[in-house]
């Protein structure tokens, strides 16, 4: 371990009315993952930040008691922010953004599951690869089916295909919609420049991350990521990483009901404003 690299890490996870095994499975995972990379790297922190947005404090670290001795083996301290309401995905975690000083910082979901090897080749990627800020990985969901968390800039179209087309419809945009979530992406190899990874995991180089301000807490929901991702880009490089692997059962946000369609509208004319509007066109 001598021989090893330092390194040091902090996690933010955001959760609204998680429910306590969602949040245990996710921690048990990370727990796995942290546990290889310290087979690799000399980790001298690791801090993981679990920021409730319940309204009513729905998280007690009670509940995780039979995790801490390995937490403790590991030198894993989990700190739980809470009160603040819900502040929006963005602004919950710029509250542990903020307190951070780390070499590398994981955004996350909590309905992502980390394979045990993901932070060992994220963290190698980054510190192979010193033009790269950000690392996405491979995903499935819950049923084994790939996610395509990479995108390409995004038109007005794809987003009315993607949300609101009847599917017999959006079969006649296939070849778009392909384009757009980076299909042709190769999966045995890592692509050393992307336009937009997904917020559900994002491993980033902290001093890039805190360059940028975090997220735009402008966006409550929605596009937060989209923002980010270009705000990062326009530092260096985001890469995909087909050897760092999750599962993650979220998406869908068109199918979560008008309240949901209507923060979605509103935070998509918020990036378009501020990054440039396109409407049929595609990159």
């Amino acid at each position: 371990m001598q021989d090893s690299p330092n390194i040091s890490l902090t996690i933010s996870v955001v959760c609204y009315y998680s429910a306590e095994e969602e949040l245990r499975a996710l921690l048990v995972s990370l727990l796995a993952s942290l546990h290889t990379l310290k087979t690799y790297f000399n980790v001298t922190t690791t801090t993981i930040y679990l920021i409730d947005n319940s309204e009513s404090h729905s998280v007690n670290l009670v509940s995780f008691d039979g995790l801490s001795a390995e937490m403790e083996s590991l030198g894993v301290e989990l700190r739980l922010l809470q009160g603040q309401g819900n502040v929006g995905y963005g602004s919950a975690h710029n509250l542990a953004i903020g307190k951070v000083s780390s070499d590398y910082h994981l955004i996350l979901n909590p309905d992502v599951i980390l394979e045990s090897a993901c932070l060992s080749e994220g963290v190698a990627y980054l510190e192979n690869n010193q033009s790269a800020v950000v690392v996405s990985p491979y995903s499935e969901d819950q049923h084994g089916q790939k996610q395509y968390l990479c995108k390409r800039y995004p038109t007005v179209l794809t987003f009315f295909v993607r949300g609101f087309l009847p599917v017999p419809f959006r079969k006649l945009f296939k070849r778009r919609l392909a384009r757009y979530e980076m299909h042709d992406l190769i999966e045995t190899m890592p692509a050393a420049s992307v336009p937009i990874v997904s917020g559900c995991f994002m491993l980033c180089r902290t001093d890039k991350l805190k360059a940028v301000g975090g997220f735009d807490e402008g966006y409550f929901l929605y596009f937060e990521d989209f923002d980010l991702s270009l705000r990062l880009g326009s530092l260096d490089k985001l890469a995909y990483l087909p050897e760092m692997k999750i599962k993650h059962s979220g998406g869908h946000s068109a199918k979560k009901g008008m309240a949901h369609v209507k923060m979605f509208i509103r935070s998509a004319r918020r990036f378009f404003a501020t990054h440039g509007w396109r409407f049929l066109r595609q990159s």
